[in-house]
């Protein structure tokens, strides 16, 4: 049988592991924020951050916490970010399309038959 010494080892290594992982997954998406080229892929990078990031560290506080109120807390919370954090990515996801933003690489309009979008006509000379 496991003693407690072994235990806290453990679970401090755990949450050690949760905690770089989670961080690393925060620190490339804010790097993706500053350095991709247009709203779409910084949105999925600031998905990232949301998501994956901030539900493991939070899972690493949970290991460092034990079985306490604490622990229920951090659960809910964790909860909240994983249903909301992907909603409101689609929300400004949804919000940039109807504005019209578009990817940088583009090539041919294919959203134009979703919004009805007539094609544009070049000028004449």
């Amino acid at each position: 049988m496991m003693d407690q010494a072994l235990l806290d080892l453990a679970l401090d290594i755990a949450s050690a592991i949760t905690f770089t992982v989670g961080g690393a997954f925060v620190l490339i998406g804010a790097f993706g924020l500053v350095r991709l080229p247009d709203v779409w892929s910084r949105i999925h990078a600031a998905g990232v951050i949301d998501t994956v990031g901030a539900e493991l560290i939070l899972l690493g506080m949970m290991f460092q916490t034990g079985l306490t109120q604490t622990t229920l807390k951090l659960a809910l919370i964790g909860l909240f970010l994983f249903v909301t954090g992907p909603t409101a990515t689609h929300a400004v996801a949804n919000a940039s399309f109807v504005a019209g933003l578009r990817p940088v690489r583009l090539r041919r309009n294919e959203t134009a038959d979703v919004l009805g979008e007539q094609p544009r006509k070049e000028m004449q000379p």
